[in-house]
C-alpha cells in the first residue's frame, strides 16, 4: 500500500515540495491555516513558475479545521512552516502521525530536538534543504531555485543509516537533489551559518539577493556574521559539513574559506529572489530571524562567546517586527553603525 504522506504548511516552499510530489504520483494531502491558499488549491491546484518550467497539479488539500473531521494517519509528514510555527504544528500533527511513522521538518533553524521532544526522537528524521520560493497570490508561486538547484540532506538524529532516511531521501529527490548525511546537526548548523551571512543582514533591507550582497561593505559583514556563528557552532560540538551539493575537496580549507565558498554557493542559487524574512515583513508577519541569528546571539550569550554583528542583526528585526522602523536599505547603515566602531 502507498504510505501517506502529509504536507504541513502550504506557503512557498511548502507547495513547492507538495506540487512536485504530486506530481511523482505520490498519495499527498496538503495542510494549511491560509484559508485562502487552501481555497485555491482545492479550486484550481497549484501553479509553481520556475525559470526552466511551470508545474500546474491539483492538490488535495484540508483546512486546518477539517484535520479533525478527515479520518486520516499519515506515515511521513513533511513539516514546512516557519520555525515561529514548529511547536505548536507539531503537536497539532501529533494525533495523525501513526505510530511507526516519521515527521521531517523543512525548514530552518534547529527544531530538531523542539520537535522530538514533541513526538519522540523515534519519530524524528531531521532535514536541512536549500529551496528558495515566494508567494503572494492564492495557488501561484514563484519559485527561484529549479529542481536542478534546490538541495536537500536528510539524516537520522544519531547518524545512523536506516530504511526509512533512504526512503525519505527517495521521496525528496522528486523536489530537488537529495542527500543522506550521518550529520544532520552539523549540516543544519551549517545552513544556518550560511543563512545568518545572507538571510540575516539582507532580511533587513527589502532587497533582492542580488542587490543586497553588492552593497559596499556586505561581504565583510556577511564574513563577520559567519565566523561569529561557526565559533558558536563549534563550541556547542557541530561539526562543519559540506552543503549544497558540493563535494568535500570543495568545501575543504580553512573556516573562512569555507564560509566564503557556502556564502558564494548559495547566492548562486538564489541570486534571482528575496529572503525569506523580506516576505514576512512584507506580509505585517514576525520574521523568524528569532531562529536563525537569535540563536546564535542567545547560545553565544551561555557559553560566554561575543556575537556583537548577530546581536544587531536580531536587534534591529525586532525593531521592524514592532514597527518602530520600516525595512529599508538604510538600515544596513544602522546595523554598521552598531558594529563597526567610528
Amino acid at each position: 500500500m502507498q504510505k501517506k504522506i502529509a504536507v504541513l504548511g502550504a506557503g512557498a516552499m511548502g507547495s513547492s515540495v507538495s506540487a512536485d510530489l504530486t506530481q511523482a504520483g505520490y498519495d499527498v494531502t496538503v495542510i494549511d491555516q491560509w484559508p485562502a491558499q487552501v481555497e485555491a488549491m482545492k479550486t484550481t491546484g497549484l501553479r509553481i513558475e520556475m525559470t526552466d518550467c511551470v508545474v500546474e497539479t491539483p492538490v488535495r488539500a484540508l483546512h486546518l479545521c477539517d484535520l479533525a473531521s478527515s479520518n486520516l494517519e499519515f506515515d511521513i509528514v513533511f513539516l514546512t512552516v516557519k520555525s515561529n510555527d514548529h511547536r505548536w504544528m507539531t503537536e497539532l500533527i501529533k494525533p495523525y502521525l501513526k505510530k511507526d511513522g516519521v515527521l521531517t521538518a523543512i525548514q530552518n533553524g534547529m527544531n530538531d530536538d523542539s520537535i522530538a521532544s514533541i513526538i519522540g526522537r523515534e519519530r524524528t528524521v531531521g532535514c536541512v534543504v536549500e529551496l528558495s520560493a515566494e508567494i503572494f497570490t492564492p495557488g501561484r508561486v514563484k519559485r527561484n531555485t529549479t529542481r536542478k538547484t534546490t538541495w536537500l540532506a536528510v539524516g537520522e538524529l544519531d547518524g545512523f543509516y536506516t530504511e526509512r532516511v533512504k526512503e525519505i531521501e527517495s521521496i525528496l529527490s522528486s523536489v530537488g537533489r537529495c542527500d543522506v548525511t550521518n550529520n544532520i546537526y552539523g549540516a543544519k548548523w551549517t545552513k544556518l551559518i550560511a543563512n545568518t551571512m545572507t538571510m540575516g543582514p539582507f532580511g533587513l533591507l527589502g532587497l533582492g539577493n542580488r542587490e543586497a550582497s553588492t552593497l559596499p561593505g556586505m561581504f565583510e559583514v556577511s564574513v563577520r556574521l559567519g565566523k561569529e556563528s561557526l565559533a558558536v557552532g563549534t563550541a556547542l560540538g557541530y561539526r562543519i559539513e559540506p552543503i549544497f551539493g558540493l563535494r568535500a575537496d570543495e568545501f575543504a580549507g580553512n573556516g573562512d574559506e569555507n564560509l566564503v565558498t557556502a556564502m558564494k554557493t548559495l547566492l548562486e542559487h538564489v541570486s534571482n529572489g528575496r529572503t525569506a524574512p523580506i516576505h514576512d515583513h512584507m506580509k505585517g508577519r514576525t520574521s523568524e530571524m528569532e531562529f536563525i541569528p537569535g540563536l546564535v546571539s542567545r547560545k553565544g550569550k551561555e557559553l560566554g562567546i561575543a556575537t556583537p554583528f548577530n546581536d544587531a542583526v536580531v536587534e534591529i528585526d525586532r525593531m521592524i517586527n514592532r514597527r518602530e522602523i520600516p525595512m529599508d536599505r538604510s538600515n544596513f547603515e544602522l546595523l554598521k553603525q552598531k558594529v563597526i566602531p567610528a
